[in-house]
């Protein structure tokens, strides 16, 4: 019997019109061993605002995700394909990379996914949200780091998609992210009408780093989220 072992493919994807001289992102597609076999289980991962797909903490988790037998998906938005070193593309302009993005996995129907499950980091969590409000068929929506207000101001919390999606949520969230007070998305969530987690990593800011001073390394809290991630896939989509 012949070995199999996890590839990673990138790609590139055309875009429905060109952004900032950005005519195309690139994609890079994790095929685990024996896929299509199993449950058939695609997870896309969106990066934050001040990175692009090749985010340490997404890279971690699209290879561990992979090796466990997930079709893993992390891609550049136009201003992560551009190079930009600070703030992000509207919406409208994110969401619709998202969507190109995504693309790939039906390039060959033959090895579709079954289940689709949409998460990001950071800005990345709240444009897969906003695309899990539209006519999408999602097993589930996560989030590293949800944006849920402007940074150190929880008075000014906008959950509106939340809302409005109704596939299972995960919420990991780090005690030190400025951008989302842990109090104010635990009561958020509560009015949520979909089924939803929320798992706290202490010490952990907006990248799940924690302080010189803090007993948490980097290491530590990265396998934290990750398991966490890991378990609740388990659970919405029944793959092993």
């Amino acid at each position: 019997m012949v070995e199999q072992s996890p590839r990673f493919e990138e790609l590139k994807v055309r875009l429905p019109e060109p952004v900032s001289g950005v005519d195309e992102i690139t994609t890079v597609l994790g095929i685990p061993e024996w896929w299509p076999t199993g449950s058939r289980v695609a997870v896309a991962i969106a990066h934050g605002s001040a990175s692009n797909m090749d985010d340490p903490v997404i890279v971690e988790l699209a290879e561990r995700l992979t090796r466990r037998k997930f079709l893993t998906l992390r891609f550049n938005f136009p201003f992560g394909e551009a190079g930009k070193k600070s703030g992000a593309d509207s919406m409208e302009v994110m969401e619709r990379g998202f969507r190109a993005a995504l693309s790939v996995f039906g390039r060959d129907t033959t090895q579709a996914p079954a289940h689709l499950v949409l998460g990001g980091k950071g800005t990345g969590a709240g444009v897969a949200a906003q695309l899990a409000t539209a006519r999408l068929r999602l097993a589930g929506l996560f989030a590293l780091g949800y944006p849920l207000h402007p940074q150190d101001k929880p008075q000014k919390a906008n959950a509106e998609a939340l809302y409005r999606i109704t596939a299972p949520m995960l919420f990991i969230q780090g005690t030190r992210d400025r951008r989302c007070d842990v109090e104010t998305l635990r009561e958020t969530l509560r009015g949520v009408g979909a089924s939803t987690r929320l798992h706290v990593c202490e010490d952990a800011d907006q990248n799940f780093k924690a302080p010189k001073r803090s007993l948490r390394s980097e290491e530590d809290i990265r396998s934290e989220a990750f398991d966490v991630l890991y378990d609740w896939l388990e659970t919405i989509t029944g793959e092993v």
